[in-house]
């Protein structure tokens, strides 16, 4: 087990730059600031609160969260302790961890877009790679994500 240490979370700013590779567009102090969506691949629709962590895509693929740890959960199909772990903001004491594991409820539409996406991303990256193109870090790192999306949705749709 362990407990959640909201205060570790990474700043907003500096983690969708430097960890989600995301670059914002807008005011250097903006409070609001536009980006890609990465969920559906939205060139600019997602924006993003540098104070808070929130984002919301406005292209209506359904991607919204209130904070970095959110975002890191959906983008890297990651459940709540995996993606707090990932984050710095979780104090392991060694013990099992006995919390709720079942996803929230996203619309199935929603689901179905997501794994159509990532789907094609692997099957892109797959293809090339059977025709002899030369697979690199940047690949493996994008086709690893591609199967954890794949994996969260599975998780949600099966949730009970």
């Amino acid at each position: 087990m362990g407990e959640f240490v909201r205060d570790r979370l990474p700043d907003p700013r500096s983690y969708y730059t430097d960890t989600a590779g995301l670059r914002l567009m807008g005011a250097q102090r903006a409070k609001w600031v536009t980006t890609r969506c990465g969920f559906h691949g939205g060139s600019d629709s997602m924006r993003i609160n540098t104070e808070t962590g929130a984002f919301v895509c406005m292209a209506g693929c359904g991607a919204k969260g209130g904070d970095v740890l959110a975002y890191h959960m959906a983008a890297y199909g990651l459940g709540f302790v995996e993606a707090a772990k990932a984050l710095g903001a979780y104090q392991d004491d060694g013990k099992d961890h006995r919390g709720g594991t079942r996803p929230h409820r996203i619309a199935a539409h929603v689901l179905l877009s997501v794994v159509a996406h990532e789907l094609t991303v692997a099957s892109i990256i797959v293809s090339n790679a059977a025709n002899g193109a030369p697979v690199n870090a940047n690949d493996l790192e994008r086709l690893t994500k591609a199967a954890g999306r794949i994996l969260y949705v599975s998780a949600v749709a099966n949730a009970k």
